[in-house]
């Protein structure tokens, strides 16, 4: 199988999760909406184009080498609200702040990131796919909109260094050499041996130890929906 590879890292990440309240958790991995966002803006396919979209999430499936999940930190925002009125129906933020301005309120929302997150991710092609991996590493070496690690305040820190290999499965594929950290880099990453895959379908020379259902697959990005899916797991240690 061919699989298009490359590497994550940033000093921040958050991996959106389902979120209720005022609480934004954040995924230890980068699911399926992150990773077809981070596509989407290097092709240059904008957010409200359904058709590209859909298309894009026909044409792919992902897998995720976890090197090392980071250190879970949390930031709070103030979020003004309106008093709560079951008559009242608004069609857009502006309207609903902008037609009770003499009766909101504050909330204090708080989210998740993952500091020192270090991530390996893999892309191949369903038989449907509108691109090809070639098309998608040049995507990804000169995007067209600014890639970020799920919010725009959570920018890369490394190259990506996409390359497309040839493997017998998921996890031979993950395993592809990038350049070497050095000791110290390791102990700041605090990178052991033991790592987490998860991917979609089938792995080929990796078996699933269990199999969650994440709430991430994109419905409409315009209307902020998803559904759920089937994403494996498994957790390896590594002989160095």
């Amino acid at each position: 199988m061919d699989v298009l590879v490359f590497q994550l890292y940033g000093p921040l990440a958050s991996w959106g999760a389902p979120a209720v309240g005022e609480s934004r958790p954040s995924s230890d991995h980068p699911g399926r909406s992150a990773l077809l966002g981070l596509l989407a803006a290097a092709l240059g396919i904008e957010r409200d184009d359904a058709p590209n979209q859909q298309a894009l999430a026909n044409s792919v499936r992902f897998s995720v080498k976890q090197l090392a999940p980071g250190n879970v930190i949390r930031d709070f925002h103030t979020v003004q609200v309106p008093k709560r009125n079951k008559k009242a129906q608004y069609a857009t933020r502006k309207e609903e702040i902008g037609f009770t301005s003499d009766r909101l309120n504050t909330i204090i929302s708080r989210r998740e990131y993952r500091c020192d997150g270090f991530w390996r991710v893999g892309v191949a092609l369903s038989d449907a796919s509108d691109w090809s991996l070639a098309e998608l590493q040049t995507a990804l070496q000169k995007p067209k909109f600014t890639l970020y690690l799920g919010r725009k305040s959570c920018p890369l820190a490394v190259p990506l260094l996409p390359k497309v290999v040839q493997a017998d499965g998921i996890r031979q594929a993950l395993d592809t050499d990038f350049p070497a950290l050095h000791e110290r880099q390791r102990q700041l990453l605090d990178l052991g041996d033991v790592v987490d895959f998860y991917w979609e379908g089938e792995g080929g020379d990796i078996e699933p130890q269990d199999t969650r259902y994440p709430e991430d697959e994109v419905v409409s990005r315009s209307r902020w929906q998803f559904r759920g899916r089937r994403e494996h797991h498994a957790r390896i240690k590594e002989v160095r």
